[in-house]
């Protein structure tokens, strides 16, 4: 696996172990609808979080939020409303940014709530 893959599996891994540490549970991981695939849907109890994650090694290059584009906001939308039609679900819907920099022992995990409304 490349090495940028293997940052972004690590980068939703330590979304994951965040959204746990908050209370939430993983419904699932990597759900594809389309040409989107949504990174980490997640319950607290009647709230439903959508979960973007940005990962990067360094800030170098800008915020990892930074690089989430209008035209991916819009498949993700997509996405989690045909997720949430097929499983018939009575929720409310979040869409979240978890940006990670760094790797090993010297993350940075900034979770950013409501994070479409920026756009």
């Amino acid at each position: 696996m490349a090495a940028h893959n293997e940052l972004g599996k690590e980068g939703e891994l330590e979304a994951c172990n965040h959204l746990k540490n908050s209370g939430f549970q993983i419904v699932t991981t990597n759900y594809r609808f389309d040409k989107a695939e949504v990174d980490i849907i997640a319950r607290k109890e009647d709230l439903l979080v959508a979960v973007e994650v940005k990962t990067r090694s360094t800030r170098d290059f800008g915020l990892p939020q930074d690089f989430l584009k209008p035209q991916q906001i819009k498949r993700l939308v997509k996405a989690v409303n045909h997720f949430v039609e097929v499983k018939q679900l009575d929720v409310e819907v979040r869409f979240d940014v978890i940006a990670v920099v760094g790797h090993g022992a010297k993350k940075q995990i900034e979770h950013l709530e409501d994070a479409f409304l920026h756009f």
